[in-house]
C-alpha cells in the first residue's frame, strides 16, 4: 500500500429483472445441490444448508438496492482469517491476551481479492477459501429475515501501488494487463457475484485501494506517470464500477485515501474533481458508486480527542501548521469524511453517498496515548504530547509500531453526523502484514520496500526512521507479532467479558 504524503434522500432503485419466488428458490436449490454432489466440500454442504434455510426469504430478492448495506445487517465472518487468528493464540501464553484474541477471531474483516488466484482459492491461494466459497458460507451464517453483508476488496490493478513496491501486483501496466484485468479478473468476480443463489447477499465491495489516489499526488513517479497518461487507471477502475454496479445486490465503494495523504485543500478538491469525472464516465454515472472508503490499510486515528481545532494558535501559530500537520486541516477520518463528503456534494454527488471508514488498525491505545492535552506553549511539542497518532510522521504506513486494534466494525456509527458514515470496517484484516524490508521469493509480484525496513531512513518523512516492525512477511501474510500488538493496544480496548459485545449487527 502506497501511502506518500505529499504536498440527500435515497438512492435511486436499479433496475432488474423480477422473477417468480417459486422459479428463483427452485433455481437456487437445483444448482445448490448440483454444486454439492460435485465437490462434496463443507463450503458446498454449507451452500446447500442455507438454501434448505433461507428459500423462503427468495421475495427479499425484489427488494430495492438499499440506501446503506450495512444497516440492519449482520456481518460475515471470515473463517479464513479466524484460523490465522487461531494460530497466534496457540504461540500465546498471556491468558488475558489470548482472551482477547478469541474475541478479535469472531470479529468480520474484510476478504482480499488481490490476485486472480483469490478468486479461485485453493493451493494457488495459500489454500484460502475461493470467493463462491465466501458467499456460501455467508449464507450459511445468514440469520432468517435479517440481511447479511460480504465485503470483498477488488485489487488486481495493471500496475498496482505504482508508487510503492511492498504490494505490486501480478498485471502488467500494459493494455494486455488491462485487458486481462477485465476478462480474467472483473468479469469472473461479477459472475460469481451475479448468480442467483447470492441475490440475498448484501455483497460490498472496496474499489482499487491507492488506485485513484496515486493519481491525485503520484505522477512526479514514472509509472504513476505512466498510469494516468496511459488511462489504464482510470478505465480499469470504470470497467469495475460497470460491471459491479449492474448487479443488484452489489454495492460499490470507492478508495480515497485518507486524511494525511488527501487531506489538504488542493489535494482534496483535485481528488474530487478527478472521481467526480471517474464516476461520470461509467454507464450509470454518479449512480454507478454507492460511496468511498477512507484509511484503508492505514493508521489514521477516527478521531484526535485533544486536537479538535486545526486554527487553534499555540505560541502564536496555528496547530495545522505544526511540523506533523504541515497545514493539513484534517487531522483524523471524521474530519476527512466530513469535509470529503461536502466537497463531492458541492460537485454534484448525492447527499445520500455514503462514507467508510477502515478502522481495524487505527485505535493507538495503550501507555502511550495521551490522556490529556498538553499544556506546552511550544506548537510541535503541544502537537507531540496531544495526539493520538504516535508515529514520528502522518506517511509512515508499513507494519507500524505502536499502533492498535480502532473501533470494532458496525454499522451506521453514530457521533459523526456531518460525516455520513455507512459503517466502520475492518477493511484490513489486523495481523496481515502491509509487506517485507527484505526481499522474500514469491509468485505474487510483491516486492521488498524500504518503507517496511525498520532500518532505513525516509527522506520524504521528515528523514525519520520508517518506525515499521522488523521481520515482516510479504503483504497480506500473517504477521504475528503485529497483531499481538495490534490486540494490546486496541483502542477501545478488546473486552475479555465473553458475554461483552462490542461490534454491533454482527453474527
Amino acid at each position: 500500500m502506497t501511502d506518500p504524503n505529499r504536498s440527500a434522500g435515497p438512492r435511486p432503485a436499479r433496475s432488474r429483472r423480477r422473477r417468480s419466488v417459486a422459479l428463483a428458490t427452485a433455481l437456487a436449490t437445483l444448482m445448490l445441490g448440483a454444486a454439492g454432489q460435485l465437490t462434496g466440500g463443507p463450503a458446498a454442504a454449507s451452500a446447500a444448508h442455507a438454501t434448505a434455510a433461507h428459500a423462503a426469504e427468495a421475495p427479499a430478492a425484489a427488494k430495492a438496492h438499499v440506501d446503506n448495506p450495512f444497516a440492519g445487517a449482520s456481518f460475515y465472518v471470515n473463517p479464513d482469517y479466524a484460523a490465522n487468528v487461531k494460530r497466534s493464540i496457540a504461540k500465546t501464553s498471556d491468558t488475558a491476551l489470548k482472551a482477547k484474541m478469541e474475541k478479535v477471531k469472531r470479529y468480520p474483516t474484510a476478504v482480499w481479492l488481490d490476485r486472480i488466484a483469490a478468486i479461485h482459492g485453493g493451493d494457488a491461494n495459500a489454500g484460502r477459501k475461493s470467493l463462491a466459497d465466501h458467499l456460501d458460507l455467508a449464507l450459511a451464517q445468514k440469520k432468517p429475515g435479517k440481511p447479511i453483508t460480504a465485503t470483498f476488496v477488488v485489487y488486481d490493478l495493471p500496475g498496482r501501488d505504482c508508487a510503492s513496491l511492498a504490494s505490486n501486483g501480478e498485471l502488467p501496466l500494459t493494455q494486455a494487463g488491462l485487458d486481462r484485468y477485465k476478462s480474467d479478473y472483473i468479469d469472473v468476480i461479477a459472475s460469481v457475484f451475479k448468480n442467483p443463489r447470492y441475490r440475498n447477499v448484501r455483497i460490498t465491495t472496496v474499489i482499487e485501494p491507492d488506485g485513484l489516489p496515486n493519481l491525485v499526488t503520484n505522477t512526479a513517479d514514472p509509472e504513476c506517470a505512466q498510469a494516468k497518461s496511459s488511462g489504464i487507471y482510470v478505465e480499469a477502475a470504470q470497467y469495475a464500477l460497470d460491471k459491479l454496479h449492474a448487479i443488484p445486490n452489489v454495492y460499490t465503494y470507492l478508495d480515497v485515501a485518507h486524511s494525511g495523504w488527501l487531506g489538504w485543500d488542493t489535494n482534496l478538491a483535485q481528488t474530487v474533481e478527478l472521481y467526480t469525472e471517474v464516476a461520470k464516465g461509467t454507464t450509470a454515472g454518479l449512480s454507478s458508486v454507492d460511496g468511498l472508503v477512507t484509511n484503508v490499510s492505514n493508521y489514521t486515528p477516527l478521531e484526535e480527542p485533544f486536537l479538535t481545532d486545526p486554527d487553534r494558535t499555540v505560541g502564536g501559530n496555528m496547530v495545522k501548521s505544526s511540523e506533523f500537520y504541515g497545514w493539513n486541516p484534517n487531522f483524523d477520518e471524521s474530519d476527512f469524511t466530513r469535509n470529503l463528503h461536502r466537497t463531492l456534494v458541492a460537485a454534484g454527488w448525492p447527499a445520500s453517498t455514503g462514507m467508510v471508514v477502515d478502522t481495524s488498525r487505527n485505535g493507538w491505545g495503550g501507555s502511550a496515548r495521551p490522556t490529556a492535552e498538553s499544556t506546552s506553549t511550544t506548537l510541535d511539542t503541544y502537537v507531540a504530547e496531544s495526539k493520538a497518532d504516535r508515529r514520528a510522521h502522518r506517511g509512515l504506513w508499513c507494519n507500524v509500531d505502536g499502533a492498535g486494534l480502532g473501533q470494532p466494525p458496525r454499522s451506521a456509527p453514530s457521533g459523526f453526523p456531518e460525516s455520513h458514515l455507512d459503517a466502520f470496517l475492518w477493511v484490513k484484516p489486523p495481523g496481515e502484514s502491509d509487506g517485507a524490508g527484505e526481499d522474500i521469493p514469491n509468485d505474487e509480484g510483491k516486492r521488498k520496500d524500504p518503507m517496511c525496513d525498520p532500518t532505513y531512513t525516509v527522506p520524504g518523512a521528515g528523514n525519520n526512521k520508517t518506525g515499521a516492525l522488523p521481520g515482516a512477511p510479504l503483504a497480506g501474510h500473517w504477521f504475528h507479532d503485529q497483531f499481538s500488538l495490534l490486540v494490546r493496544n486496541a483502542y477501545p480496548a478488546v473486552p475479555t467479558d465473553p458475554k461483552a459485545t462490542t461490534t454491533k449487527e454482527t453474527p
